[in-house]
């Protein structure tokens, strides 16, 4: 079977092509530095004749709001009218847990467009939701610092390691589209501020974590349950203790 995967090159990209490739299947992977552009349309139309299969995991170079919104708009698109004329049988595409509940924010209205798209296309399809991934949590400490502290939400999260999704989109290349949602998050539960504040003592990091209701996750109030699937996902396998000493190898 041939694949696409676009954003094949990034952390989860990479993982899911190694693992299609190993189970003997012609995988492509796209992104601008291989030659394959969903925004400017360069190399799409060659790089999915043929293809059966694509996997969308490309993600926006900017996080503001016109910004995002015009990249997934433009990219899901595009991507669409190449899969059309390639009569590709199944598109699927990765997005986030609480898309739908967290439209304050510009990355999840766009994520939410893009979403929308995919659905309106007509080309069977399944869209994979999932929880932040466990090699997020540096980013969202980030996000939050202010000074020597981190201000964020106690709402609860279930994060999940890269290796655990790239496992779940590469089997789901090779099952039936589903034309709707599957969720997918880690195997623990816990309050955002209290896993971050984990993840920075482990990482001998003094910055310290307030636990902040009001404290913004990429520009959405969060909600208890905001950020976690109550709808029967599929869990992952790898906790927090065994996914951080593998975070720190080179």
């Amino acid at each position: 079977m041939k694949i696409v995967i676009i954003g094949g090159t990034g952390l989860i990209g990479s993982k899911t092509v190694e693992r299609l490739r190993k189970q003997g299947h012609e995988v492509i992977a796209a992104s601008p530095n291989t030659g394959v552009n969903t925004i400017t349309g360069e190399g799409l139309d060659e790089a999915l004749s043929g293809a059966q299969v694509v996997i969308d995991l490309a993600n926006s170079p900017s996080f503001e709001d016109k910004a995002v919104l015009e990249f997934f708009e433009t990219s899901g698109r595009n991507l669409i009218a190449a899969e059309k004329s390639a009569a590709v049988r199944h598109h699927i595409a990765l997005s986030v847990v609480g898309t739908e509940r967290l439209q304050e924010s510009g990355y999840f209205r766009a994520k939410l467009a893009q979403e929308n798209l995919i659905k309106a296309a007509g080309i069977p399809y399944t869209i994979v939701h999932s929880t932040q991934f466990m090699e997020f949590l540096s980013g969202i400490a980030q996000s939050g610092t202010v000074g020597d502290e981190v201000h964020l939400s106690p709402a609860y999260v279930q994060p999940i390691a890269s290796d655990d999704v790239a496992d779940v989109m590469a089997d789901i290349a090779l099952a039936q589209p589903l034309n709707g949602t599957l969720e997918i998050a880690g195997p623990e539960r816990s309050r955002l501020s209290a896993l971050v504040e984990r993840y920075l003592k482990a990482m001998g990091d003094s910055r310290k974590v307030q636990p902040d209701p009001e404290a913004r996750y990429f520009g959405a109030r969060l909600e208890e349950g905001s950020l976690v699937s109550d709808n029967n996902p599929r869990l992952g396998r790898i906790t927090f203790e065994q996914w951080f000493p593998t975070s720190r190898k080179p």
